[in-house]
């Protein structure tokens, strides 16, 4: 299948819509100054990006599995990690070429196509950088990995907004009018526990493991999402 036509699609934010390496690993790393720890390789940083901001810090501090016992430091760590992220997320961060061609160009196409935003990182600075560079324009809805109690790939965020936009469509969407895009394993396997189709995102931060991952769909520039969307 070349493309489909979907009802609804959900993007995934850092990676995706927004190149926020430098920010997120600008983050870290003035983190693991605080708390008296080496700088981390960006690149491993990177690696680390995707499952919300706690697992980032977690994993940063030389615990990947999320097993640690000194909740305390972790604690103050994340805390740091947050208030310093709040003050530079927009120090060198911006829109992926083509994010904005392309959503309008959905839109302009397919009005009737719902989009929304479901990321991990918390939704108050995702929301914040979406209205500083006029993306919230395009989305319904932008979750993030704070706004229940479960984060992606576990598929309570995908189902909730497959159900918010089928009331505002007026009839229900199908989990397969439903396009998940995301460029972590993370988005394709929240897209599949949800019944949802996945676009990988190769230009993104993780493009090994979202091939690994083999979501249905695979670009490497955003300007194809449209294409992909049968526009």
């Amino acid at each position: 299948m070349d493309s489909i036509s979907p009802r609804l699609i959900v993007f995934d934010l850092d990676g995706t819509l927004i190149d926020s390496r430098q920010d997120l690993c600008n983050s870290v790393n003035a983190t693991l100054k605080h708390v008296g720890k080496p700088e981390l390789p960006e690149d491993v940083i990177a690696s680390y990006i995707g499952d919300g901001a706690s697992m980032l810090v977690r994993r940063a501090l030389g615990d990947p599995e999320g097993d640690v016992h000194d909740e305390e430091s972790v604690s103050g760590a994340l805390t740091f990690f947050l208030d310093y992220y709040r003050e530079h997320k927009l120090d060198y961060t911006y829109v992926y070429p083509g994010v904005m061609e392309s959503l309008e160009a959905i839109r302009a196409a397919r009005p009737e196509t719902l989009m929304a935003v479901l990321t991990n990182k918390p939704v108050h600075p995702s929301r914040d950088i979406c209205d500083h560079f006029g993306l919230s324009a395009f989305f319904f809805q932008n979750y993030g990995g704070n706004s229940f109690h479960t984060k992606k790939p576990d598929p309570h965020g995908l189902v909730t907004l497959i159900a918010e936009a089928s009331a505002i469509a007026g009839s229900a969407i199908a989990p397969k009018e439903t396009l998940m895009v995301g460029d972590t394993e993370v988005d394709v396997l929240t897209a599949r526990a949800a019944g949802a189709w996945s676009l990988g995102c190769s230009f993104g931060l993780a493009p090994h493991r979202l091939e690994a991952a083999k979501p249905d769909f695979m670009v490497s520039a955003a300007a194809e999402w449209a294409g992909v969307c049968g526009v």
